[in-house]
């Protein structure tokens, strides 16, 4: 089996506050996919998208209650490509209504730090140089 595609769906309180949250990030989204009730948050063009989903529409997808941003349901990690980029993401994402959830790390090899989103979803933005893992 092959995976073409990965979609995170996750429920949000507020369409323009999102957007413009993750578009001060330097994320952009894929309108054909995107409305009043959902914005398809683009991770990696053509393999890797976010749906960012209202509660309204998000609860016609299950019937189980909808987490309210105050528990953790998933980590979402993310790869970027320097330590640089990581803190440029977590320092604009913290200056733009997120919160930390746990400090920073740096392993060596890996580096990462984190923010919970304005809707709390947590995020692990990381770095990592493949070369230096320990043998």
């Amino acid at each position: 089996m092959t995976i073409q595609t990965i979609w995170v769906n996750l429920p949000i309180k507020d369409i323009q506050k999102t957007r413009e949250f993750w578009t001060k990030l330097g994320f952009s989204f894929n309108e054909q996919f995107s409305d009043e009730k959902a914005l398809c948050l683009i991770l990696k063009e053509e393999n890797i998208y976010a749906m960012l989903i209202t509660h309204e529409f998000f609860s016609t997808f299950t019937n189980r209650p909808i987490a309210d941003g105050s528990t953790t349901q998933v980590l979402n990690a993310i790869q970027v490509e320097s330590k640089e980029s990581v803190d440029t993401i977590v320092s604009t994402a913290l200056a733009n209504g997120a919160s930390r959830y746990k400090e920073s790390q740096d392993h060596d090899w890996m580096y990462y730090d984190t923010f919970a989103d304005i809707d709390g979803h947590q995020w692990e933005i990381m770095y990592a140089d493949y070369s230096k893992i320990p043998s």
